[in-house]
């Protein structure tokens, strides 16, 4: 079962296009909630602080709620086109069937799949991620950050793979943590030189091979290196990579991890 307004609480706004449909209106924008910010206890974090923030910025949006799968990005990097042409064609005979034309994810996997792999199936959409669609909600005047929470405070930023060097997106999430007025700090390799968090290649998902130094531990010694308070990321798998090096260098006392809706969710006190 996919996130649902059953999981939120009762002062958020959620409706499904079901819905949207059954009121004979269409949504600005279909918020994509992914698997990662359906199920895991973490990133469910992600998705409740988004909502909130939508709601605040008065955003007409809609989920799909049950009617949403898998994008199929892990069974197509696992090398099983079938089963990801299936998931796919799947979701794009749903979004079509809405007459999607607009959608924003928190999760660059979901971002980069719908964006770049789906117009090949015949799913053509306005795809953003999250860090862009709060970016330009900012520069339109829809929303209001007030930095005072993290004002002079130190905040690195981890570029995502799937966002960062596979998609070029790199200022909207920096532009962001400067409207919060805190102190950007870059971490050694940033941008189109960032490394992963160790999640790639299936390692979320499978043992470490004897010998290697795990990629997420290498990249939590570069945060402690910066000497930043906060790690700001944009994906659920960053989040839990960094969350857990971190932990393994027993900073989690002394540097906080979290995604940039739950930074300005925490500045706007909602």
């Amino acid at each position: 079962m996919k996130f649902n307004k059953m999981s939120m609480t009762e002062n958020m706004k959620v409706y499904t296009m079901a819905e949207c449909q059954a009121e004979g209106r269409s949504p600005e924008v279909l918020f994509w909630v992914g698997c990662a910010g359906s199920f895991d206890d973490r990133a469910k974090k992600v998705t409740k602080a988004f909502v909130k923030i939508l709601n605040a910025a008065g955003v007409d949006f809609a989920i799909l709620g049950q009617e949403e799968s898998c994008t199929g990005d892990p069974a197509r990097r696992a090398g099983n086109e079938f089963l990801f042409q299936m998931s796919a064609l799947q979701n794009i005979e749903v979004l079509n069937m809405y007459e999607v034309k607009n959608i924003v994810t928190a999760c660059p996997h979901c971002f980069n799949t719908i964006k770049n792999e789906y117009p090949a199936l015949g799913g053509e959409y306005n795809v953003v991620h999250h860090t862009q669609f709060l970016n330009n909600l900012l520069k339109e005047g829809r929303l209001s950050i007030e930095g005072g929470a993290f004002k002079g405070k130190k905040v690195t930023y981890h570029d995502s793979c799937y966002l960062g060097r596979v998609n070029g997106v790199y200022e909207a999430p920096r532009e962001l943590i400067q409207a919060l007025d805190a102190d950007l700090v870059e971490l050694k390799r940033c941008k189109s030189n960032g490394l992963c968090c160790g999640a790639g290649g299936a390692q979320m998902f499978k043992e470490d091979e004897p010998g290697n130094k795990r990629i997420n531990i290498e990249r939590a010694e570069e945060i402690v290196e910066s000497q930043a308070s906060y790690v700001a990321a944009n994906c659920p798998f960053c989040l839990t990579m960094l969350g857990d090096g971190v932990k393994a260098m027993e900073k989690q006392d002394d540097i906080m991890v979290f995604d940039l809706s739950e930074l300005i969710v925490e500045a706007k006190g909602l």
